[in-house]
């Protein structure tokens, strides 16, 4: 099995290095990009690697660390997104927000497959729900509330899980995202944030996502 993953920064892609290495599962191949930030250049680093492949990818992770939704992905949690959700792409009207799709210029989320994210989410511990892509990172408890309102069950909050997606699905490939949780979504509050402890969380988790994978079937 041949995997891309894709972070935002060299620290996650890192951390991420880490985990495989330390798995060193003889089946599967991985490897393992940052970016940049943001789902334009998620997209483009994720379509110019696939399309420069020597061999085919069987899979595409998007990966890192990002904001959960509390009570659901508190601080160090890891999660496995069930949909990957542009949030932020679409329409401000005076009735509210209208997602792209709604408007009829596009697709707003992105299903990785559903038996393989589960069951990637139980091997790893994770919580499993919707993923958000935002360009912009919330800092109030007011957007938060939005948005949680607007996508229920949403876990966590990142920023190029989308990117990833429309690259994987322009090239027909699956795709997955994790992400370990380094601060809550709402306020920002730098002095509260575990960057540390959340790289340390995406180490463990790609440390066991792997085996995770070994035998299952990427197309369910």
């Amino acid at each position: 099995m041949r995997l891309l993953v894709v972070t935002a920064v060299a620290a996650e892609r890192d951390a991420v290095t880490a985990g495989l290495r330390a798995a060193a599962h003889p089946a599967v191949h991985c490897d393992v990009i940052a970016a940049g930030v943001g789902p334009a250049a998620a997209a483009a680093g994720t379509a110019t690697a696939l399309a420069r492949a020597e061999s085919p990818y069987d899979l595409v992770v998007s990966a890192g660390i990002g904001g959960g939704f509390q009570p659901a992905a508190p601080l160090g949690a890891v999660a496995v997104a069930e949909t990957i959700v542009a949030a932020d792409l679409g329409a401000q009207t005076s009735d509210g927000f209208l997602p792209v799709a709604e408007l009829g210029f596009g697709v707003s989320e992105h299903r990785p497959p559903a038996v393989l994210s589960a069951a990637v989410a139980r091997a790893l511990g994770a919580v499993h729900g919707p993923v958000l892509t935002v360009s912009t990172v919330t800092g109030s408890a007011e957007r938060a509330a939005e948005l949680a309102d607007r996508h229920p069950g949403a876990v966590v909050e990142a920023m190029e899980g989308f990117g990833v997606a429309e690259a994987a699905a322009a090239h027909r490939v699956p795709v997955l995202e994790i992400r370990t949780v380094s601060n809550p979504v709402g306020p920002r509050d730098r002095a509260a944030w575990r960057i540390g402890a959340a790289l340390a969380a995406l180490t463990g988790a790609f440390g066991k996502l792997p085996a995770a994978l070994d035998g299952e079937d990427l197309g369910t």
